[in-house]
């Protein structure tokens, strides 16, 4: 069975969580990348940011459904929710925007789980951790490669 290691990418495009998002779209635009995993100055993966991410930017802030009791206001959107979709509208820098603790899968990940993943939770992009660090970088084209690979193509 195919492995991450067999088809991930190796040479990882990453940004800060300080970069301007200006700066971080024109990077995932120029590389022709869905996304790029957010690392520390240490190298350690603290997010990851997604064409998807951006987009939101392009929303409208969204006002909170309430209804009233007694005098009273009561949300029926959960503020933490509304607050997160502010953060990613309103972002400057990648950290505003980006997903924190990304899913993740290891080199030794087979493939169908890499797929499962991408298509059940609507991913387009995969870290792949070694102990801990970023070895490389799955893609949905990654996966799609590995069907032309097949004895039938």
């Amino acid at each position: 069975m195919i492995t991450a290691k067999e088809i991930m990418s190796t040479q990882v495009i990453t940004l800060s969580p300080q970069t301007e998002i200006i700066k971080a779209a024109r990077v995932l635009l120029e590389n022709g990348i869905n996304g790029a995993p957010v690392v520390d100055e240490d190298g350690r993966l603290v997010g990851i940011l997604c064409q998807s991410d951006l987009v939101a930017q392009q929303k409208q802030v969204p006002l909170p459904n309430l209804f009233t009791l007694l005098g009273g206001y009561i949300p029926l959107t959960s503020t933490k929710q509304l607050d997160k979709e502010v953060r990613k509208i309103a972002a400057l820098t990648v950290s505003d925007a980006m997903t924190p603790d990304p899913v993740t899968v290891n080199p030794d990940t087979r493939l169908d789980t890499i797929a499962a993943l991408m298509v059940d939770n609507n991913f387009h992009t995969l870290p792949v951790l070694e102990q801990g660090r970023l070895v490389g970088i799955i893609g949905k084209e990654d996966v799609l490669r590995t069907l032309l690979q097949s004895p039938e193509a």
